[in-house]
């Protein structure tokens, strides 16, 4: 299923659990699938806990903040990621601010959508990424996006972004290790007999083009890696040992791969490695 479908999955799940979820969309909440069967729009009748901001991304994000300050609430607001250009402001004060709030953006690459160009983010993730006091997360399937939603939920000094897709994505396997070295921001999905010769890091939608270039080499004798990096802030909080263990410095070969701007990747790949954007 697609993330943001998963992302819906998670909301029906936190939903009942957390009567202080106060939701929202700039008009496109069947778009980016932020209404849960709980969900009550707010009007006249002020008992609700969704509001419909229209076409408004800046008012809509300012507005959450001020919810966030006030306390009480937690906010969780929504549009296409290519509109976050319009709410650019009230979404760096939110990280300024240290507030709660869950940033849901959908259609996040210049994948499945029948906009064209104007609705097709390119640097928008890594611009997001380099916000400080941002945590940014791009799932590749239903369990990184059920881990990336309790991360926003549980997290209390500042905003959580999360970058979804609209088209359908494979269900990764994953042993109870992997499944627990998720919310630690990357982790190891696939691997090779000894030390990999080469390490592919790659990020939600691509998650599975690295899995089937691992799964083509492995065949091959090749010895490979992927490393799957839903959040990269919450990786690089861990500690080096970690950080060691999944992206080992003897291991210079490396290919980064995510449907955006090529050049947040060198810190990973270093020069010498290769990224496909």
């Amino acid at each position: 299923i697609a993330s943001r479908k998963a992302s819906q999955n998670a909301i029906e799940a936190f939903g009942p659990l957390l009567p202080e979820f106060l939701g929202g969309s700039a008009d496109l909440a069947p778009s980016n699938l932020t209404i849960w069967s709980g969900s009550k729009a707010i009007n006249e009748d002020t008992a609700g806990n969704y509001i419909h901001y229209g076409v408004r991304e800046f008012g809509m994000t300012a507005i959450a903040n001020g919810i966030s300050l006030h306390g009480g609430f937690l906010p969780y607001t929504s549009t296409f990621l290519m509109f976050v250009e319009y709410a650019r402001n009230a979404v760096r004060m939110a990280a300024l601010m240290k507030q709660r709030q869950v940033m849901v953006y959908t259609h996040d690459s210049i994948g499945l959508g029948e906009d064209g160009p104007t609705h097709q983010p390119v640097e928008q993730v890594a611009s997001l990424r380099v916000t400080p006091n941002m945590s940014t997360w791009r799932p590749c399937d239903q369990v990184e996006s059920a881990v990336a939603w309790k991360y926003g939920v549980e997290r209390a000094d500042g905003p959580t972004a999360l970058i979804l897709s609209r088209q359908n994505l494979a269900q990764q396997e994953r042993t109870a290790e992997q499944l627990a070295n998720v919310a630690r921001g990357g982790y190891v999905l696939k691997d090779s007999n000894g030390q990999p010769e080469l390490i592919f890091i790659a990020t939600g939608s691509e998650v599975e083009l690295a899995v089937a270039a691992w799964e083509k080499l492995t065949a091959e004798g090749v010895k490979a890696r992927v490393v799957s990096m839903p959040s990269t802030d919450a990786f690089d909080k861990q500690d080096a040992a970690y950080r060691e263990s999944v992206l080992p410095k003897a291991v210079s070969a490396r290919v980064a791969i995510e449907a955006g701007i090529a050049d947040y990747w060198f810190k990973y790949v270093g020069l010498n490695g290769a990224i496909v954007g």
